[in-house]
């Protein structure tokens, strides 16, 4: 099979990247893969659907170095071709990285994702699903024993009160946002800078105030789930935890972050099997959750990362899962002549 990979940019890819590891578990599988990006679509008067793929020349590369040289380099290919000739298409963009300097790319994975499914191609994420989860309003719709206790607001006054009831504290940061960037924990409604870090979390939209967790300061727990169950191999589950830098709220490995091996109990399990109706109900092959103690911080629906740090800590690649996953997928889809919607085929 072909896998097209739709990305912000193909310079911006990183070889410590799970969308990497994918392309790299796919290769060596045998399939096809290509890269597309948020301005490589085509939409022809004939309503056929091209895109412009960026495709590898030569011998398969083995090594995340090689891959993206190949795709960075002389080696790289612009070809098009109908989606047709695509049996999946994986949302790995990050609508927030687009926000401010690309707003137009926003939503170019679920629009042009819906129009990929409509012509019989596996989209994962479901892009109707990812469509309901394009900020961090989508983590409403969770059960509420999962979450922290929210407010979602643009007014300083309502937040300051949301502080002044946590004594704890509370952790602001943007509705629409990701790599926790403008992520600021608020102690009190006292504190001199509040409205200089209201300013600055708010540049973008709405604000969401959550409730501080204590546990937080030994970091969270980044799981994996796979067709709305936990991803798991040999009792190796896929998972770390993401410990935030000295003095630093944020555990992101964009923000300095480390990995380290996470014990996974069974209330964790039990947390995350709480998820499990809405994700599946949504499309959402793969998902990364951030657990804190009894508590879920976000589901992250769009580009979770962290399988190369789980291969390096456990030695399991869990990007071989996924890719197998998706064969069967291929192999449903051939089985049941395209009846099967892409939601439902996206989780099974």
């Amino acid at each position: 099979m072909r896998i097209a990979f739709l990305v912000n940019s193909i310079e911006g890819e990183a070889t410590f990247y799970t969308t990497t590891s994918l392309a790299l578990a796919a290769l060596s599988r045998g399939h096809e893969v290509c890269y597309v990006t948020p301005g490589d679509f085509v939409l022809r008067p004939d309503d056929s659907l091209l895109i412009r793929a960026t495709t590898l020349k030569g011998p398969k590369p083995k090594k995340p170095e090689t891959l993206l040289n190949s795709l960075k380099g002389d080696q790289a290919k612009i070809t098009g071709m109908d989606i047709s000739e695509v049996q999946v298409l994986f949302l790995r963009n990050d609508p927030a990285e687009d926000a401010d300097r690309r707003p137009w790319a926003v939503y170019v994975g679920t629009n042009f994702g819906r129009l990929a499914a409509a012509r019989g191609v596996i989209v994962v994420n479901d892009p109707d699903g990812l469509a309901l989860a394009q900020n961090k309003l989508y983590f409403q719709g969770f059960p509420e024993i999962v979450r922290p206790t929210t407010m979602i607001s643009r007014s300083i006054e309502e937040i300051r009160s949301f502080i002044e009831d946590h004594p704890d504290g509370v952790i602001l940061k943007p509705l629409q946002g990701s790599g926790g960037k403008n992520v600021f924990k608020i102690q009190s409604k006292d504190e001199a800078n509040l409205n200089q870090i209201f300013e600055a979390a708010s540049e973008t939209g709405y604000l969401i105030a959550q409730s501080y967790l204590p546990e937080a300061v030994g970091g969270d727990i980044r799981l994996f789930l796979m067709n709305g169950r936990t991803l798991e191999r040999d009792g190796v589950y896929a998972a770390f935890r993401r410990v935030p830098a000295k003095g630093d709220v944020r555990s992101n490995l964009h923000a300095s972050g480390t990995a380290e091996p996470a014990t996974v109990t069974p209330e964790i399990l039990a947390i995350a099997d709480k998820l499990r109706p809405k994700l599946i109900e949504d499309g959402m092959f793969l998902v990364g959750l951030d657990i804190v103690g009894d508590r879920i911080l976000e589901a992250n629906v769009f580009t979770p990362g962290g399988f190369p740090e789980i291969a390096a800590i456990h030695g399991v690649d869990f990007s071989e899962d996924v890719i197998a996953a998706l064969e069967d997928k291929v192999r449903l889809q051939e089985l049941y002549q395209g009846a099967l919607p892409n939601r439902t085929l996206a989780t099974l």
